[in-house]
């Protein structure tokens, strides 16, 4: 086997490095490397503070935001009372019952479109399948005028807030109609 590179004989290998005794560091090294840690320190501390005090922030911003949550909703309520209460005044002064029908209506129609405006919607109810998830059934009415399971009833509106529940609406929902032996009319005689 031929090898081109030289043979380097053992005793003539590169000495090893030997370890130096450490020079003992300058005084000013010493005093540039404390002052380095300290800097260091020092943004360090006011980095964390500088957290805390975000934190504290965003903690008094956050509790402002609930605080005062309701703000626009009440701002849009307030004329809604104001009509009401001009309603009542008016009413009181006329004794006219179809004026303050009218004005009642009206009111009505204004505390709907608020509602609308915060999101806030009536869930239907009337000739739906029964629904549990928003809906109370407060009776259950035997009628052969609709399938059993279908609200024939709102006994009171219900309303959801974006796709949340607010109220269900409590509705009366419909039975199979009795027949007069006392079975339903959907029961078969055997």
């Amino acid at each position: 086997m031929v090898d081109n590179e030289p043979k380097i004989p053992e005793s003539e290998s590169p000495p090893l490095l030997e370890p130096q005794p450490a020079e003992a560091a300058p005084a000013d090294e010493v005093a540039r490397l404390k002052a380095e840690l300290e800097d260091v320190k020092d943004r360090a501390l006011r980095g964390w503070a500088e957290l805390e005090n975000y934190r504290k922030r965003s903690a008094r911003q956050m509790e402002e935001e609930r605080r005062y949550a309701a703000l626009p909703l009440l701002r849009d309520l307030l004329p809604v009372l104001d009509n009401m209460k001009r309603a009542v005044d008016a009413s009181e002064k006329n004794h006219d019952l179809a004026g303050l029908l009218e004005g009642v209506k009206m009111v009505v129609q204004q505390f709907e479109t608020v509602l609308a405006r915060h999101h806030c919607t009536p869930i239907p109810a009337l000739h739906q399948p029964f629904d549990p998830n928003v809906h109370d059934a407060i009776l259950r009415q035997p009628s052969s005028d609709f399938p059993p399971n279908t609200v024939i009833q709102e006994v009171q509106q219900g309303f959801r807030l974006h796709d949340r529940v607010v109220r269900p609406t409590q509705v009366i929902v419909s039975a199979p109609a009795e027949t007069p032996a006392g079975g339903s009319r959907d029961d078969k005689p055997s």
